[in-house]
């Protein structure tokens, strides 16, 4: 019986996936002090997204594409993600580099407006850079462009 109890416990306790993130495509500006830059994330799949980043730095300018999976956190406006990508760069001092990240985060979806705010941690592994590693964080904040489609039986009211 204590057995079923704690097992019923932690079933309550962890957070269900998130459904979907409340919309499919965001654009913005992200920053981490020192980089600058656009960033843009596309929705593929309800619990997972792409994201696209260009960064740029006094002596560095760098393109990244990744792969994040989205799970909520007391519903659908505030998820964390983690995921997985690559990067390109060229350095004024170094030259090309290219590399792998990684991705761990959160993300809110401000109520009543259309924006998304993030911060995340971002480990990278370079190849040809003066740095072999990096371990920065950022802070993004993007518009949302494309609204998730309502689903339900609220999705007639859209008609009106």
């Amino acid at each position: 019986m204590k057995l079923l109890l704690v097992l019923m416990s932690l079933v309550l306790l962890v957070p269900p996936p998130a459904a979907a993130q409340k919309y499919r495509t965001a654009a913005g500006l992200r920053s981490d002090g020192t980089n600058y830059g656009l960033t843009v994330q596309q929705v593929l799949l309800p619990k997972a997204t792409l994201e696209g980043l260009a960064m740029f730095a006094p002596r560095e300018r760098s393109a990244t594409l990744m792969a994040e999976r989205h799970f909520g956190i007391l519903g659908p406006s505030l998820n964390y993600y983690f995921g997985a990508g690559g990067h390109v760069g060229t350095h004024k001092d170094d030259g090309n580099f290219w590399g792998f990240d990684g991705v761990i985060g959160a993300e809110y979806k401000v109520a009543f407006i259309p924006f998304v705010i993030s911060f995340d941690f971002k480990p990278t592994i370079e190849y040809g850079s003066g740095d072999w590693n990096r371990f920065p964080t950022a802070f993004s904040i993007r518009y949302i462009f494309l609204k998730k489609k309502k689903t339900g039986i609220f999705r007639a009211l859209d008609k009106l």
